[in-house]
This record gives structure tokens, sequence and C-alpha cells, in this order.
């Protein structure tokens, strides 16, 4: 291989820096981490139990009431322990995922509060020019829809359209 086929820079972070850039890559991603994490917290189970019924069912002769249990405290807790903290890593992804989505929701959302306060901004600093008007009675005539004047209820729509 030639040094003419080997880009001279590779980036080992590329990858990542593509699917961290989008948030439906980036779901996807943890999606595969959070369905290991599962298996992982599935088998760990299975050995908390086995370990728990093999460690309390050994007994030593000459051991009193409980003893058994408390020698096999320790290693229960270490596994309990580690399921503890593969919960919170399962809930960690998952909620980073759900926060990753909220991010770029919410930056679309700024984008169009902005442009909304910009058209807003230009609105009031360039009102458009109205022609003042020149009578009441002719601006009466041109707007209809002016709470003043029209019909006070439903019986006299009809006396004042065919009027």
């Amino acid at each position: 291989m030639s040094t003419e086929d080997k880009p001279l820079f590779e980036d080992p972070n590329a990858a990542l820096r593509e699917v961290a850039q989008n948030p439906a890559a980036y779901a996807h991603y943890l999606a595969d981490f959070y369905r290991v994490v599962l298996d992982m917290q599935a088998k760990l189970e299975i050995l908390q139990r086995e370990t728990r019924v093999h460690c309390r069912g050994t007994r030593v002769e000459g051991d009193r009431m409980g003893q058994a249990f408390l020698r096999s405290f320790p290693v229960e807790k270490s596994l309990n322990d580690v399921l503890k903290h593969l919960k919170s890593a399962r809930v960690g992804l998952e909620r980073s995922a759900h926060k990753r989505h909220a991010h770029d929701e919410r930056v679309k959302e700024v984008a169009k509060q902005r442009r909304e306060k910009m058209q807003i901004r230009e609105q009031k600093n360039n009102p458009p020019l109205q022609a003042a008007p020149e009578s009441s009675g002719q601006q009466a005539a041109q707007s209809p829809n002016m709470n003043y004047g029209g019909p006070t209820s439903i019986y006299s729509l009809d006396r004042s359209e065919s009027a």
C-alpha cells in the first residue's frame, strides 16, 4: 500500500462526530448500548440468584443459624451494586437520547422565536404608511366589520342585510 492510497490524517473520532450531530443516529447508537446493557443486566440477575442460593446453602460444620447468610452477604451486595449501576446506566442512556432530541427541538424553536421577534421589531421600526380617514361616516361604510353600527343580535341580522 502506497502513501498516496492512505490519507495523511485519519480522525478516529469522525464517525462518532457524525453520530453526535444527528439526533436520530445518536438515538440509534445509544439504543445499541441499551440492548447490550439490558442483556448484561438479565444475565447478571440470573447469576445473582444462583450465587445467592449457592452461598447461602454453603454451610460449614459448627455453623449457627445465619452465619452462612452473613458470609454470603458481601458477595450478594457486590452483585446488587453492579445491578444498581447497570440500571442507572440504562436509565441514563434513555434519558440522554431524549435530551438530545429535545435539544434539537429547542434549537429549532429558538431560531423560530428569533425570526418572529425580528419581524416584530422591523414592523415597529418601519410601520406601513396608511392614509388618514377623511370622515367617520365614510370609514364606517368602508369597513363593515367594525364593532359599531353592526347588527346587535341574531334577530337583526336579516334586517341589516335586507335594508
